[in-house]
């Protein structure tokens, strides 16, 4: 007979054969755990990622941060996909990309680029607090509150510019060569993506400079004070449009071609969703400007115009953007951005590193808007 001692050890090794073989037990054994085998695979491929972090800290000349190297792990996560669109971002780098898709934040109204050499570049917003105080575009941005910054530290240099509106931030700008310190009162800031006005006989012109939230009402208020104004044709110019929201495009999309389809998108699943547009059309000649900087959502709308037979295009091939990310905010105020879809015009047609053909290939970028005038107005006298 077997004993109790020897039967319950029996029962050990079956269950941890079963574990092993199976992936679905996990047992408790003293202080250690036995884990099912699917899920210790993935697991084991994490092994040379923690032994390199336990390097770091044993022989770096200083003592690491551990936040510091999560995060840099994590971005390497999304680096590993080799997609240029998709990213991790820290909570900071969320929130601002937040603010910029709103189009309203706190500041002082002026762009930060940076250059080769890593310093910080700034463009003033018109009207802007910048503008005002006498920030001109090219100056160097060389420290923001006593705060060195460059192109290493810009979300610091950013957080550090905004701000409650009413207070004010010392920034030194650099301008051939010397330095000069400004001060200047934080205000709420309304990125405007729409111009627009009367051009040639009677028409109307609109320049969408990138697809934000508040693009969609600002599109609305100027087509309706260009339609009181009797136009004859519309001119959309998106050059140097980079994109943005899909949900936006696709609402001035809808309120200019009619019934038709703007576009549709396939992911890793094969599963197809099509967004379609109304009744509503503008029934005027349209024509879309675009160059090699017109991308993602400016193709969309130039696409969706000419496949739906409302319009034509004039310029040079577009960017070639055919792809769709996701944005999603996780619980401690990070996120990330990930490309989770293609997507082809109503024709049919995958652009993505191809661009859109013009109707009408104009090189000259000074002689475009012209182009385009004469085609609406051979359109209107037929």
């Amino acid at each position: 007979m077997i004993s109790k001692k020897k039967a319950l050890l029996i029962s050990i090794v079956l269950v941890v054969l079963t574990a092993l073989t199976t992936s679905t037990v996990t047992l408790a054994l003293g202080d250690k755990v036995m884990i099912a085998r699917d899920t210790y695979e993935q697991y084991k491929k994490y092994n040379k990622l923690i032994a390199l972090e336990s390097l770091i800290k044993e022989d770096y000349y200083k003592k690491p941060k551990d936040e510091k190297l999560v995060e840099g792990a994590m971005k390497g996560l999304f680096a590993g996909t080799e997609d240029r669109y998709s990213t991790y971002y820290t909570k900071s780098e969320m929130d601002r990309l937040i603010e910029e898709n709103k189009g309203s934040y706190v500041g002082v109204g002026m762009y930060i680029g940076s250059t080769e050499e890593g310093e910080l570049t700034v463009i003033p917003m018109d009207g802007s607090p910048a503008k005002k105080s006498g920030i001109k575009e090219g100056d160097i941005l060389v420290k923001v509150s006593g705060k060195l910054v460059s192109a290493k530290n810009s979300d610091e240099a950013v957080s550090l510019i905004k701000g409650k509106e009413g207070t004010t931030v010392d920034l030194v700008v650099k301008r051939d060569g010397k330095e000069r310190k400004i001060n200047i009162e934080r205000k709420e800031i309304v990125e405007h993506t729409i111009e627009s006005k009367v051009v040639g006989d009677n028409l109307g012109y609109i320049k969408i400079k990138q697809f934000i939230d508040t693009t969609y009402d600002d599109f609305e208020k100027d087509l309706k004070k260009l339609k009181e104004k009797n136009i004859k044709g519309l001119v959309i110019d998106v050059r140097s449009n980079p994109g943005g929201n899909l949900a936006i495009v696709s609402e001035v999309a809808d309120s200019l071609i009619g019934e038709g389809t703007i576009v549709y998108t396939k992911d890793n699943k094969g599963n197809t969703e099509y967004l379609k547009s109304d009744k509503r059309k503008l029934d005027l000649p349209i024509v879309v400007l675009t160059n090699g900087e017109s991308a993602s959502a400016s193709e969309i709308l130039t696409a969706a115009i000419i496949d739906n037979k409302a319009g034509i295009s004039v310029g040079t091939k577009t960017f070639g953007k055919g792809l769709v990310q996701s944005v999603k905010t996780l619980k401690d105020g990070s996120g990330y951005k990930l490309t989770t879809a293609q997507y082809f015009t109503p024709n049919g047609e995958y652009i993505n590193e191809k661009g859109i053909k013009p109707t009408i290939e104009e090189k000259d970028e000074k002689k475009q808007l012209d182009v385009a005038i004469k085609w609406i107005q051979e359109e209107i006298s037929k």
